[in-house]
């Protein structure tokens, strides 16, 4: 008898024990980079998928290396980011399938112009594109002319917050230009833009400040430079505890100025590391002199290094609690 009892004891200790475990690992938010090679993080790797605990998921900045629309890495997608509409990010051509070409040289051989993959993307997945500036109108045509529902391009400008299943989205400034490619207006006005070499001014580009119902609050920078927005609205007032920072020179913040807008001016518990236009990995691991190297060297809290397909979680906190 004694015996038995000692058994139904255990059983329902380890039962409590498993019910306990289970909501915290669920209370986590879950990112997915979606890069060109499996496990590694590659010049043009931009695209991450962030899912809530209750099942949203964000699709940011599905760039070049999603492929396409039937991307079986993608799954249910429930929204759409977009920090600017250069081909990079938008999509203008994409990568034919995972895997395909080499990290220092994918396969981007499919073109998704006029249309983007933004676009065919939030058409297969019934999802919202959530912008700021002067972005919606675009994509509400693009969506309309291809049988989809303008009202699925979302306006959200500086200082608003808009809400997508338990999400709150709000958007943030962000220094960079934001010129529409000729190739994606199309007909004799594309024609003549990109004859003369100009591109469609669609506003100022967007960074974005994500708020996840574990409490989890993220800072997308996009290809930002240095702002004071940094250190007075996106730490100051959304507090935010994960930032995804770019760092790849040149067109972007370069390494060592990231380090400086992490370290003095958003001061997240984490960074993930973005946006590198360089091979950052070989076999998985940091290549030495890398501008992600230098970036996680110069940088006080821990980075992470968005390995394609690689799940990490974080708690509401901003801390990886698992995939790091």
């Amino acid at each position: 008898m004694r015996k038995t009892l000692l058994t139904l004891a255990a059983a329902v200790i380890g039962a409590s024990v498993a019910t306990l475990a289970a909501p915290a690992s669920a209370a986590n938010v879950k990112i997915t980079p979606l890069g060109s090679i499996d496990g590694e993080f590659c010049p043009l790797d931009r695209a991450m998928v962030f899912e809530d605990p209750t099942g949203t998921r964000v699709l940011y900045d599905a760039g070049r290396t999603v492929a396409g629309a039937g991307d079986p890495r993608l799954g249910k997608i429930d929204v759409l980011l977009v920090s600017h509409t250069h081909g990079d990010h938008i999509g203008n051509r994409h990568t034919k399938a995972v895997n395909a070409g080499t990290c220092g040289k994918p396969d981007f051989s499919v073109d998704a112009t006029p249309n983007s993959s933004t676009v065919n993307i939030a058409l297969a997945k019934k999802a919202k594109i959530v912008t700021g500036s002067e972005m919606p109108p675009f994509f509400a045509n693009k969506l309309k002319a291809l049988g989809g529902d303008p009202k699925d391009s979302i306006l959200v400008r500086f200082g608003a917050t808009t809400t997508v299943g338990g999400v709150k989205i709000s958007t943030v400034p962000a220094l960079h230009s934001n010129g529409l490619a000729p190739e994606f207006i199309g007909g004799e006005l594309g024609a003549s833009m990109k004859a003369a070499g100009i591109a469609g001014y669609v506003g100022q580009a967007t960074g974005y400040i994500l708020q996840f119902t574990n409490g989890l609050v993220v800072y997308l920078s996009g290809d930002t430079g240095i702002t004071a927005e940094q250190d007075k609205i996106v730490r100051g007032f959304y507090k935010a505890k994960l930032a995804v920072m770019n760092i790849g020179d040149t067109f972007t913040t370069g390494p060592k100025e990231a380090a400086y807008v992490i370290n003095t001016l958003v001061k997240p518990v984490s960074v993930i590391a973005s946006h590198a236009n360089q091979p950052s990995t070989k076999d998985g691991k940091l290549i030495p002199g890398s501008r992600t190297a230098i970036f996680k060297k110069a940088v006080k809290v821990p980075v992470h290094i968005p390995l394609s397909g690689k799940t990490m979680e974080f708690d509401g906190k901003g801390k990886c609690v698992a995939g790091c």
